[in-house]
């Protein structure tokens, strides 16, 4: 029996945040990335929301066992859906495959209460530049929405758990593509 799979489009595509095997490239169809706050956490965070005529690139890694309470518990603002039928990718066979997504009568507005962490932003930026090149980054922009929520400028003390170390050149394509949104970013403890 094979084992199930998981499609990630924010930060499990940084292979650095988790240890799932076989991660490999793959397309879900008919969904897009939205910028969200639940009550479940204090700031925004990327869901997939359903959009017939979308395509958003991400990763696939397989669940050992089916065993799905740590990840489940790492996603606990999700809710797990499935997207086999949904999801192109490479793998022989039809895979088991399923997409965390927030429910929609869960998702609140972004406000400068609960913005999007920088430091979890530039972990999803860093996972579709090293998975899918500046293409890949430039994809994520056009397929995510909300660009209008305030980004908190948190690199200097992460408040992201699985945050991680940026390179100068990086930092540099993340910050012009950031500002190529007309987000606009506030300062912590501003």
């Amino acid at each position: 029996m094979t084992a199930p799979y998981f499609f990630g489009y924010g930060s499990l595509v940084n292979t650095s945040t988790h240890r799932y095997g076989g991660a490999a490239r793959a397309r879900l169809r008919g969904w897009r990335r939205a910028w969200v706050h639940t009550g479940l956490r204090e700031v925004a965070f990327l869901t997939a929301v359903p959009c017939e005529d979308s395509e958003i690139d991400g990763l696939i890694a397989e669940v050992p066992g089916g065993d799905w309470a740590a990840l489940d518990e790492r996603e606990f603002a999700y809710e797990r859906l499935p997207a086999s039928g949904k999801v192109a990718h490479g793998l022989p066979g039809k895979p088991e495959i399923s997409v965390y997504a927030v429910a929609a009568g869960k998702q609140n507005g972004v406000t400068e209460r609960h913005p999007i962490l920088l430091s979890y932003l530039d972990v999803v930026l860093q996972g579709y530049l090293r998975e899918f090149g500046e293409e890949g980054l430039n994809g994520f922009v056009g397929t995510t929405d909300g660009w209008d929520a305030p980004i908190l400028d948190d690199r200097e003390a992460p408040r992201y758990p699985r945050h991680q170390v940026i390179t100068a050149a990086e930092r540099r394509i993340f910050d012009d593509l950031i500002d190529s949104t007309g987000a606009r970013r506030i300062v912590c403890g501003a």
